[in-house]
């Protein structure tokens, strides 16, 4: 069943947000529409259950467009339902009349206007969650909102069952298994579509039975935990670029994966492909074996045919020796700058302590450019979907929606966790006023904003100084610029929640203290680092190819 509503009313479409809270389905009020929509495709990753997003029409229906968009493009399960002009004023320039439906079909699996009220519920939910999942968007005409009908005609549903569970063809589990056995640099990925199905227990199984080392992919991050012995995240281009044979388990061969293609790949490289859409299955690489079907179902088929004919991949091999020395390399080269003294600090120094300090079972949101890929390979998750981020479509602008998400459904099935959320200080600005949304629900999030003063570099207040004597800011000011030492903590203070500045590792801890021991009220961290931080330098440019 639908519990969590997210949206901004307004007319037409205020009286349904009165409706759903009168039948007990929780609605949160967010300042912007794209946040709503981020919000209520994270309850759906989260549940497998579809959240719901309410727009107004016309301008609130295009600005939730990028939450369609992106919960479409990481196969998350959503329904939108956005108020429209009244039928019988169509093609008239009525209020806020535009082709909703029309435009939204290029966003969703499904954007519909129902033909009548009776048919709605047999519209609602299967759609978003059968197959792969994705978006539906519903399009409801004014005149609808307060229209009434006969309660019989109404074509109610039973609970909408849980999507069929489909398997792979056992020759190719047979043929799958062959493969991995006569494998001399196995690596399993784990994509986020492993976590979405709930194959948790199967897949740990599987590492465990065969021995196998495996790369998650980042918000597939704690399907095995990341402290599991053979997680090779620390070893990624390494792994990457000389396995023979990849299992991929949810996980798709795009940019996140570099195409599969050499140089990142081995051009001989095998790839076993496990993906419940078809039309996903030789992507960008023609596999060596193909299984369709539910991700949990098959890993489970590919347990019962190892221990038919048992594989344990040998922990003295060359590749887990190879795999292990530069995982020590780059461990090493980590733990040396996160241990430099100087300051300002730097996302190393920062990232330290936060992994030092937050609770291992909290629910992780990361987004912004270096704060999320250094927190990335810095900030371990045990548990899985407890880490949310740019996604596929490496959209920013999502951390604020989807932390509020995290905590809506945390409070309700697991309230002793917390939800941290680290944002870059450019992608803290994309929904900054959903501040004001988690102190209205006090909701007791931490958001920990990584300051650089800009979007990957910025600039410190003298160089920002000696700038503006250039001229009008739009003329000289770097286009990645922002305004050095902003005080986003005093968003925070001025709605009632706490607000820490800090500059140094000692207040970065005694903040980070405070706001964890605090387990009611929102607070935001707002740590200053060296506005000249980058990522260590990586053996390729981002993307393969460089294009700046």
């Amino acid at each position: 069943s639908i519990e969590y509503m997210f949206g901004i009313v307004g007319i037409p479409v205020t009286e349904i947000a009165i409706a759903v809270q009168a039948v007990g389905i929780k609605y949160v009020g967010m300042r912007n529409e794209q946040a709503a929509c981020y919000a209520a495709s994270a309850v759906g990753y989260l549940t497998g259950r579809p959240g719901v997003c309410l727009v107004v029409s016309g301008p609130g229906f295009l600005h939730a467009l990028g939450g369609m968009a992106n919960a479409t493009m990481n196969c998350w399960p959503l329904i939108v339902i956005g108020g429209s002009s009244e039928r019988n004023q169509e093609t008239m320039g009525a209020f806020q009349e535009f082709p909703q439906v029309e435009a939204g079909r290029l966003y969703n699996k499904l954007s519909v206007r129902p033909s009548s009220l009776e048919v709605i519920p047999v519209l609602l939910k299967r759609t978003s969650i059968y197959g792969r999942p994705g978006s539906c968007y519903i399009d409801i005409p004014g005149d609808f909102v307060n229209l009434q009908v006969n309660k019989s005609s109404v074509k109610y549903m039973e609970c909408c069952l849980p999507p069929p569970v489909s398997m792979a063809e056992h020759s190719a589990v047979s043929e799958a298994a062959s493969i991995i056995a006569h494998s001399k640099q196995p690596l399993l990925i784990i994509g986020k579509g492993a976590a979405y199905s709930r194959a948790e227990n199967n897949i740990r199984k599987l590492v465990d039975l065969c021995g196998l080392p495996f790369l998650p992919t980042p918000m597939a991050k704690g399907v095995v935990p990341d402290n599991h012995p053979n997680c090779v995240a620390a070893a990624r281009s390494t792994a990457l670029q000389h396995a023979d044979v990849i299992i991929l388990l949810g996980a798709r061969l795009n940019w996140i994966l570099h195409f599969g293609l050499p140089p990142r790949f081995r051009p001989d490289v095998k790839v076993i492909q496990i993906d419940i859409c078809a039309e996903e299955l030789g992507n960008n690489v023609r596999p060596a074996a193909i299984l369709l079907g539910d991700i949990n179902a098959v890993t489970k088929q590919l347990l019962e045919e190892f221990s038919k004919r048992p594989l344990k991949y040998p922990s003295n091999s060359e590749w887990w020796k190879r795999l292990r020395e530069k995982i020590m390399n780059n461990e090493e080269r980590s733990k040396g700058l996160a241990l430099q003294k100087s300051l300002p600090m730097n996302y190393y120094t920062v990232f330290h302590h936060i992994r030092e300090l937050i609770p291992k079972d909290c629910i992780l949101v990361s987004e912004g450019a270096n704060t999320m890929d250094i927190g990335r390979t810095m900030l371990p998750n045990y548990h899985p979907r407890q880490r949310l981020d740019a996604g596929t479509f490496g959209t920013m602008g999502v951390g604020l929606g989807f932390a509020i998400a995290a905590a809506m459904v945390a409070k309700d099935q697991t309230p002793e966790k917390r939800v941290i959320c680290v944002e870059g200080d450019s992608a803290f600005g994309f929904s900054g006023m959903e501040v004001e949304t988690i102190c209205r629900y006090n909701l007791p999030i931490l958001i920990i904003v990584v300051n650089n003063n800009g979007i990957y570099t910025g600039l410190d207040a003298d160089a920002w100084k000696e700038m503006l004597k250039f001229g009008e800011p739009a003329t000289c000011v770097p286009p990645v610029s922002l305004l050095p030492n902003s005080h986003y903590e005093e968003i925070m203070s001025a709605f009632g929640g706490k607000g820490y500045f800090v500059k140094t590792p000692e207040e970065l801890q005694n903040a980070l203290k405070a706001s964890i021991t605090d387990k009611q009220t929102p607070s935001l961290i707002n740590v200053m680092i060296d506005p000249q931080s980058e990522r260590k330098k990586q053996e390729f440019p981002w993307l393969t190819r460089s294009n700046l």
